[in-house]
Order: structure tokens, then sequence, then C-alpha cells
């Protein structure tokens, strides 16, 4: 099946967002959301295939080294600190027995350890490990580099607002579907 050159991995030639259709006016509000809408969705369609054939896993040795589900595992611990199974996946909205399957393998190689809760003992709380600490800085250094190699033309501003306006982007979708695709709305949102 042919594709249009901007569903190809060239998109040099895909109309920017503010390009009118010579069908409509000039100065169709309208329009000029639709082609922003539509420019967005292509973009992240674009940004989607990219990842994912790149991986975007960060530059030299650690490069595609940690795959995406335990690169978010380890980082939410070491920002958050240990914490429960529950609680883990409450935070990454996910469900708990997705955070256990994919704890598992970080456990057996050592990354993640099992401790007892410090209020409760009787509770079993994830920890990152020593060894999970300096491999998630390993992997976070070469994304770094990555991420200052893509944007290296770009200024600090323009790194800011990308990052902020992806931040508000994920919260929103995580507000729209916080269990996931396929699961309903949290009322009010």
């Amino acid at each position: 099946m042919p594709t249009h050159p901007d569903m190809t991995t060239d998109t040099s030639d895909t109309p920017g967002p503010l390009q009118d259709d010579p069908a409509v006016p000039a100065d169709s509000g309208a329009r000029s959301s639709t082609a922003v809408l539509d420019a967005m969705q292509h973009q992240l369609a674009v940004y989607a295939r990219r990842a994912e054939q790149t991986r975007l896993g960060g530059l030299g040795q650690a490069r595609n080294s940690m795959d995406r589900a335990a690169y978010l595992l380890l980082n939410r611990l070491d920002q958050e600190g240990p914490m429960g199974v529950k609680a883990l996946a409450a935070g990454m909205g996910i469900d708990s027995s997705t955070v256990t399957r994919q704890v598992a393998p970080l456990v057996e190689s050592g990354l993640v350890k099992r401790t007892s809760h410090p209020e409760d003992g009787r509770a079993v709380v994830l920890q990152l490990s020593p060894r999970g600490e300096a491999r998630l800085e390993e992997v976070r250094s070469s994304r770094r580099n990555l991420m200052q190699l893509i944007t290296q033309e770009w200024t600090e501003e323009e790194r800011g607002t990308f990052c902020e306006l992806l931040t508000r982007f994920n919260g929103a979708m995580l507000d729209l579907h916080p269990g996931g695709l396929g699961q309903p709305p949290r009322s009010g949102s």
C-alpha cells in the first residue's frame, strides 16, 4: 500500500501545523485548530515510531541496555524512596500485578531489593539497591547525553518549555485514562 510522503521516515515535507487548506478561508479559526490537532497527532505518531525504532535508549555502552518499564520503576523508587507494590503501581498508573511482574527480574538481577517496612516490619517494601542506584545513574546519564544531542540547537528556554508541556501532556493523558487505556476517565476530569 503506498504511503503519503509524510508517513515515511522523512517528514521534511509534512505541512506545518498552521498551514491552511486552500479550500478553507484563511481566517478560519476552526481550520487552524484542526490543523494544529492533526499535526500534533501526526507528530506524536511519528515520535512513537521513531522512539520504538531507536528505543531512545541513550548513547554509548548504556544505549538500549534497560527497557522502559525497568527504567520507570527504578526511577520512581529513586525519586520517592522505598514503597510497597500497591503504592508503586498507584503512582505509575498501572495495576499491582503488572508491577509485580516487572519488578521480579529487577529483584533477581539485584537492582531492587525487598526489605521490611521501617514502620511495620510485617509489610514488605521495594527499594533500590546500591547496584540499582549505580545502574540507574549510568542509564540516566546516557539518556541525558542523548537529549543533549537531540536538542543541541535548542535554547535552555526551549528545552524547559518542551519539558513543561510534555509533562503537562503526560499528566493529562493519565487523568484521561488513570488505569491505562480502556479504563473510564476519573470523574471530574
